[in-house]
């Protein structure tokens, strides 16, 4: 059966501009686990330009390369030629859903979406999981699935520092906001609606500025909301919202801390220094940088369905990332997937793995 080709016309010029130099094979996470290349940006390239041109099909083989692809834009930045290359993944995975490629574990999250709202087909609304009713306030805070249902404790923190504070926010009756579905290549039509139901409801409340803990939801209100809808309030990370607080820490004696960045929060919005500046608030921590931080920060493998369709390569990835930080007592970072990726990594390691909100709950006076 030959390739419909839709989304992947939007690139056709893009393509030819990967020059196959290689330079994306020092830090392609994917590349490092698997050791093809196929698996590697420029690999991934010479397929999409496959399909355009009719020579290849979708095949299984194909469809894991496209797939073990974490969306984490190192070779973005790495790119001497500046190929925007994950959007080009992207719309090459949208291509090959159109042309009935997806895959199962993909195809349930997607289906779970589109009928509870949530990737995890939970019925159980959003206020029940919580214990907080929406109303009006000028600040809301947009949990996500995975602090709602998954990652609970991240949630529960969150909500605690803002009880601390004493700022007057609301929670948000909220649906999924589309970054899993958009990341493996579901149809924008069906997306759209998620995007501007989650507007709708925030607007409804009166919100002026939204507050996110999880670094991929971040993202999609900060990057991919205003391509399709309005979004007319301000977007603020915790950690950008914190950065900004007086806050009354009790001091952290005797621990090493690194801090990891999330590729979505990093690479994909540039917000370096906020978590940094919340976690030099934290009075006695000795916090020492990775060698690889910031921009050139290495994935932690949890990102762009690559954990739900390959768990093993997810894990190889998660495994590199952790030996970087083999001096630490305490790994921090700042999105429910990468605390969750690099945790189920650790193994017989001594290090622990912590979102930065629980950490300032637990110290926050």
């Amino acid at each position: 059966m030959s390739f419909e080709v839709n989304n992947l016309e939007e690139v056709r010029k893009a393509v030819n501009v990967c020059t196959m130099c290689g330079f994306c094979k020092s830090v392609c996470p994917s590349f490092k686990a698997i050791n093809w290349d196929s698996a590697l940006s420029r690999g991934r390239i010479t397929l999409t330009y496959g399909l355009l041109n009719g020579d290849l099909e979708v095949s299984d083989s194909l469809v894991e390369n496209m797939y073990t692809c974490t969306t984490c834009a190192d070779c973005v930045r790495r790119c001497p030629s500046k190929v925007k290359i994950v959007d080009i993944i992207e719309l090459c995975r949208a291509d090959i859903v159109k042309n009935g490629g997806i895959l199962p574990k993909h195809k349930a999250m997607v289906d779970n979406i589109l009928e509870c709202g949530n990737p995890f087909g939970e019925k159980v609304s959003r206020e029940e999981a919580l214990g907080r009713k929406p109303h009006k306030a000028k600040i809301g805070y947009y949990v996500g699935c995975t602090a709602t249902y998954r990652s609970k404790k991240t949630a529960q923190a969150t909500l605690s520092i803002l009880d601390k504070l004493g700022d007057d926010f609301t929670t948000i009756d909220e649906v999924c906001c589309g970054s899993v579905a958009q990341r493996v290549g579901w149809p924008q039509e069906d997306i759209t609606p998620l995007f501007q139901k989650n507007v709708d409801a925030i607007k409804a409340l009166g919100v002026e500025t939204l507050v996110l803990a999880c670094a991929g939801c971040y993202r999609m209100f900060k990057i991919e909301y205003p391509k399709y809808v309005d979004v007319p309030f301000e977007v603020l990370h915790i950690t950008e919202y914190l950065a900004r607080k007086d806050l009354k820490l009790k001091p952290m004696e005797g621990v090493v801390a690194t801090y990891h960045d999330p590729c979505h929060l990093g690479r994909h919005c540039e917000v370096y220094e906020p978590p940094r500046e919340v976690i030099k608030k934290i009075p006695g921590l000795e916090f020492k940088e990775m060698k690889y931080n910031r921009a050139t920060s290495h994935c932690c493998g949890g990102g762009g369905g690559v954990r739900s369709a390959y768990p093993k390569v997810s894990m190889d990835i998660a495994n590199t990332r952790l030996d970087e930080a083999d001096f630490a007592d305490l790994i921090i970072t700042t999105c429910p997937f990468c605390v969750n990726n690099l945790q189920a990594a650790v193994g017989d390691r001594k290090v622990q793995v912590r979102d930065l909100v629980e950490i300032i709950d637990e110290q926050l006076a």
